[in-house]
């Protein structure tokens, strides 16, 4: 569809308030609301077309472009409430056939409910304020005169169709103010500005009745406590077996998220929290991300079983057939380790973290005005288990590692970069090296870097405290850091480049396979270590001695761990790269030293393997994604990456 200029200028307006909006995280989160607003457009004949430009599904009110809404004819949707009875298959089919672009994405399944509303413009949000008040046994006029006039409150009624029904049902007045009992808050009228305002007021009017002090967004928390953050607890072995539990009882590995709320630390060390927590979501959505309660201690086990005689005792609700989704919860509430939360991707953790967190501070303001009350378990189910809801989840992609965490060294360049890079494509990743820029190789919250020396114990136990607290568990430990010492002949080699050479290249990994044994061996799909080796384990040069010895002596490590390591079902590999230049030991100083100690150019140098191709950090480290991906019953493989070495072969 092409805008015509009203259509363009309203979009404009919609995006601005719409972002204004979903902005403020105790209003709307990752993806909750909903706007609109009518303009006059054409259709491709050049036909007047009365338009409702709806918020589509999948867009983030806090980042929503022009493109995120959908053209939708009024006057089709206007009929399709004269309906008597819509089912949820249909009326998406007929919001799509009403958009007046193919390109644009499924509307909304509030769009109905916003072209009736009266007004150009529609604002919907789950403001923690609002919800706080509505959550409680109260009659909707008690709510109503609170909130003060021109307000309609409603009962809670399934989204889509039905509340669409219910509300064109009603005389909603002079209202410009509609409330949704555990749901929510729309405002409406014909001035975007004014309208925004007045969600605004009525919201800081809940805030008032409330006293709610909501969260900022729990993803935003740095890895260090901070203002608000608290200093973490527990055993890192006893979370990676909390997290190996749930993973269990998903049937996948999943990420498991440690907070540092202050504000979650202090709710799940009340003395009262399995009754606190036991009173269903905040709002009916919440129950796809968290279920409809969280695990309050550390037995998952009994938690999925009593999910599963919940999805017994309801499946008769629904029309057809139900198949259960998996038991394990996503927020666990424990006394000494305070929130954690899980999910396949570290995304899921946050949104679980962040609606747990607002869920919280909703608990807390309608008990202290009188008792939190939310949706009844029926009521929740049909929600969970609601067709539209589970057709979002089956056509999520779900990346080969993910749920799985992986710890990489010498991730600052090279092969270490490279892997790091490669396995990022689903699996959260924790990087150490010595380089300084390392926590800052990749942006996102599935990367961790740290500063420091591998060989360190210290650092080895903060690379740890990273991977378990921030994710959960070790799944994977690919050994890349290296050193290649000057070339120089026996002979020459003095006691500390010899020392310094076994250290960084043997005694490191020693060091770090043995601290994070325990945690390999508590991975969901069985833990997976890498050796980063070499060609010269099996084919050493003159003149590098140090560098040939030092990594065969990494290269026995590993096959003696693969023979000790096997009971516990870790595997562990190696790959053996040669000439792959692009890495920060080959400096062009180095590179040249070595293509005249063989009588070669640069470039001849670079390609002096039987297939004559130059081999790549990121040919290495798709090599590494074989052992970590696939091949669960291989170990003590040795794979070599040199294009073809006539020496090795």
């Amino acid at each position: 569809m092409t805008p015509s200029t009203e259509a363009s200028a309203a979009l404009d307006d919609i995006v601005r308030v719409s972002r204004a909006l979903g902005g403020d995280p105790s209003f709307v989160l990752h993806g909750g609301g909903n706007t609109s607003i009518t303009a006059r457009g054409e259709d491709v004949t050049g036909e007047p077309v009365d338009l409702v430009l709806v918020k589509g599904s999948g867009w983030d009110l806090a980042t929503i472009e022009p493109a995120g809404f959908a053209p939708l004819r009024r006057d089709r949707l206007e009929r399709l409430l004269r309906l008597p009875h819509l089912d949820d298959p249909t009326m998406v089919n007929e919001l799509r056939q009403a958009s007046l672009d193919a390109s644009a994405p499924t509307a909304s399944i509030e769009a109905l409910l916003h072209a009736h509303l009266p007004g150009r413009v529609a604002l919907h949000s789950h403001s923690d304020a609002i919800v706080a008040v509505t959550d409680r046994d109260v009659p909707d006029d008690e709510i109503a005169a609170a909130l003060g006039p021109r307000v309609a409150v409603l009962p809670y009624v399934m989204p889509g169709f039905p509340l669409a029904r219910l509300v064109a049902d009603t005389d909603l007045g002079d209202a410009d103010a509609l409330v949704l009992r555990n749901h929510g808050l729309f405002t409406f009228g014909d001035d975007p500005d004014a309208v925004l305002a007045r969600h605004r007021e009525l919201v800081a009017r809940a805030v008032e009745l409330s006293g709610i002090v909501a969260p900022g967004r729990a993803d935003a928390e740095q890895p260090d406590a901070g203002e608000g953050g608290i200093p973490l607890r527990g055993a890192l072995t006893t979370i990676a077996g909390l997290r190996a539990d749930v993973a269990r009882a998903a049937g996948r590995p999943m990420l498991l998220r440690q907070s540092r709320s202050q504000r979650a630390a202090a709710f799940a060390a009340r003395p009262d929290l399995e009754a606190a927590t036991t009173r269903g979501t905040a709002t009916p959505e919440h129950v796809i991300y968290t279920k409809r309660h969280p695990l309050v201690g550390r037995d998952v086990a009994a938690y999925a079983n009593a999910y599963r005689a919940y999805v017994e005792r309801n499946r008769q609700r629904q029309d057809g057939p139900v198949t259960p989704l998996d038991p394990a919860p996503r927020v666990v509430l424990d006394p000494e380790l305070g929130m954690l939360t899980a999910g396949d991707t570290v995304r899921d953790t946050g949104i679980a973290a962040d609606i747990a967190e607002h869920t919280i501070a909703v608990i807390e303001a309608a008990d202290a005005m009188g008792g939190y009350r939310s949706l009844d378990e029926a009521q929740s189910f049909d929600i969970e288990y609601w067709s539209l809801e589970q057709a979002k989840l089956a056509g999520r992609r779900r990346a080969p590692l993910a749920g799985e965490v992986a710890i990489v060294t010498g991730a600052a360049s090279g092969i270490g970069r490279a892997t790091a890079e490669r396995l990022l494509d689903g699996a959260a990743v924790v990087g150490v090296d010595l380089d300084p820029s390392v926590p800052h190789a990749f942006s996102g919250d599935a990367w961790r870097g740290v500063v420091g020396d591998v060989a360190d114990p210290a650092v080895i136990e903060r690379v740890l405290d990273e991977a378990v607290r921030t994710y959960g568990g070790v799944d994977m430990l690919v050994v890349a850091a290296g050193i290649f010492p000057p070339s120089e002949a026996i002979a020459d080699i003095d006691d500390a480049t010899w020392e310094r050479a076994l250290r960084v290249n043997a005694t490191a990994p020693l060091r770090l396979m043995r601290s994070a044994h325990p945690h390999l061996a508590l991975a969901p799909r069985g833990g997976r270590v890498v050796l980063v080796s070499t060609k010269n384990v099996a084919a050493p040069g003159p003149g590098v001695a140090s560098y040939s010895a030092s990594k065969t002596a990494a290269a026995q490590l590993a096959r003696v761990a693969a023979l000790e390591w096997a009971a516990d079902g870790i595997r562990v590999n190696q790959v053996e790269p040669d000439a792959v230049f692009d890495t920060a030991i080959w400096t062009p100083e180095l590179l040249a030293e070595r293509a005249a100690s063989y009588g070669l150019t640069v470039e001849e140098y670079r390609t002096r393997n039987l297939l004559r191709v130059e081999v790549t950090s990121a040919r290495v480290a798709e090599a590494v994604a074989v052992f970590c991906e696939r091949l669960p019953a291989t170990t003590g493989a040795h794979l070599s990456v040199d294009g073809g070495n006539d020496r090795v072969i």
